[in-house]
Parts: structure tokens; sequence; C-alpha cells
């Protein structure tokens, strides 16, 4: 299985620099291991986050695709879905099968036909419309909905300002 999800990630990371997608870059954060992509989530236009430059890592198991890959964002960002860890909290990134707690349909969770592509635009998507439903962090959550002109505006901006300052280190 190893090898097989190892020529995978290559084809989809040569695919990805041959034919770029707007919105994000993909890399190996260490040309040696397969498994640990680093990428660039640049803010979407007429989101809070436009102009943002914000670095996650995808860590990928060994038996990709039969599971999905854990994103966590090293850029801080202020997002319901986005835990204060980093952690991403989306339904195609959850593991196959049914949701313990009902809250998600099996066909949103995590299927094999899922690339790195696709999972970048779901993040994307998550960036410009966020899921207040089940948050991974309440407190921007309850900003968001409560006040996203506000508190929340304010720090998604700081965010974006200190993404800028690392994006050029």
């Amino acid at each position: 299985m190893t090898e097989q999800s190892a020529l995978l990630l290559r084809k989809q990371l040569a695919e990805l620099n041959k034919n770029p997608v707007e919105g994000f870059s993909a890399g190996l954060i260490d040309d040696d291991d397969i498994y640990q992509w680093e990428v660039v989530v640049i803010g979407p236009q007429d989101t809070l986050f436009e102009g943002g430059f914000f670095k996650a890592n995808l860590t990928f198991p060994h038996d990709y695709p039969h599971r999905p890959p854990k994103m966590k964002f090293v850029t801080e960002l202020w997002h319901p879905n986005v835990a204060k860890n980093g952690d991403v909290c989306i339904s195609i990134l959850h593991e196959p099968g049914e949701d313990k707690f009902g809250y998600e349909k099996p066909e949103e969770r995590w299927l094999p036909i899922h690339t790195v592509e696709t999972i970048m635009i779901s993040v994307i998507s998550m960036l410009a419309d966020p899921n207040g439903d089940s948050p991974a962090n309440v407190d921007a959550a309850k900003e968001w909905r409560e006040d996203p002109n506000g508190e929340f505006k304010r720090k998604v901006a700081r965010c974006v300002r200190k993404s800028q300052e690392m994006a050029f280190d």
C-alpha cells in the first residue's frame, strides 16, 4: 500500500506543479518525504481573509487515499473551522463512514476519490463560507455569528497582517 500511496501523491504533486490551481500552492516540506506537504492558501478575494498567505501542513497516512490526510495551519488563523492549535476541521477531512454524532452524511466525509486539489478547494471555500454548526473554535464561531464585522473581523485582519509579514521573512 505504501508504494501505491507514494506513487499517487507524486502524481498529484507533479500535476499541481504542471497545472497550478488558483488560490494555493503546494510542495514537499522535505524532498525525501512524500507524505509531508506544505501548502500556502491565499486568502480568497472579497472575504475577510483576502491578502493573507496562510501556511499549513498536510500529513498523509501511508494508506492514502483510503484515509484522509490531516491538515494543520502553521500560520495563525482565526476561523470557526480551524482549532486554536491550527487543526482544520471540515467534513472532507473526516474519516470515511458514518458520523457517530449524526452531523455529517457519509458522502460529505472523506472518499478515496478526493485529491489534494479537492481538499484545497474545500479549504478555500471554508475560508469564504465558515460552517458555524460544528465549529472547531467555539470562540471564533460565536464572534462570527454575533458580530462578524466587529471583534471577529479585527482578529482576522490581525491574522492576515501577521501572515503577510511571515510570508516575506
